[in-house]
């Protein structure tokens, strides 16, 4: 009886051993099969603070980190990035507040050279919509001294196609057309208060 019992589960174990050799690779659609899509910043560390020089601190409007991404899903063909602090809730709804977004950036790209001019269209073809206050561009990161830090994410998003979409396009208008066209997103999240 024991030998039976011992033979019975030997011969599960490598009939389910086989079974899992048979499915990897394959990836069963849950997911990329390599690194995903990576967004880092060499001006801040992803969840580390973002310097004061990128901020809204004393009154000024500092200029746009520096940003770079990596292992980029073949067939982009071009990224949104939005940055937005999710710590606050507006008007009582899920809204939060939007310092950035910018869409369009040419598929080839690997980066966003630091204080990307607030234009609406860029050369390149990259379109600038506005941010909470209704200004074309970058709005640095403003929490007040008095309360905790506050989390800015910046999202970025590689694309199936190009957005057909004109500067004023509002987030909302940008997130529906994203959908269903999303091949991968990175994500960085710096933190600041002044």
């Amino acid at each position: 009886m024991k030998k039976t019992l011992a033979t019975t589960t030997i011969l599960l174990s490598l009939a389910f051993g086989a079974l899992l050799a048979q499915d990897k690779g394959k990836g069963g659609g849950k997911g990329p099969g390599g690194p995903g899509l990576t967004l880092t910043s060499p001006d801040f560390e992803d969840g580390g603070v973002i310097p004061d020089k990128y901020s809204q601190k004393g009154g000024q409007q500092g200029p746009s980190p520096k940003l770079e991404w990596k292992n980029v899903p073949a067939g982009t063909q071009s990224f949104v990035l939005l940055m937005h602090d999710p710590d606050v809730a507006l008007q009582k709804k899920l809204d939060d507040v939007t310092h950035w977004l910018i869409f369009n950036i040419p598929g080839t790209a690997t980066e966003l050279q630091g204080g990307v001019p607030g234009e609406a269209k860029l050369p390149d073809g990259t379109i600038n919509a506005k941010n909470l206050r209704g200004a074309v561009g970058y709005m640095g990161p403003g929490a007040p001294a008095a309360g905790p830090y506050h989390h800015y994410t910046f999202e970025l998003f590689a694309l199936d196609t190009k957005l057909d979409l004109g500067p004023d396009a509002t987030r909302a208008d940008v997130m529906k057309a994203i959908d269903g066209h999303i091949l991968g997103k990175g994500v960085l999240e710096g933190r600041f208060h002044q």
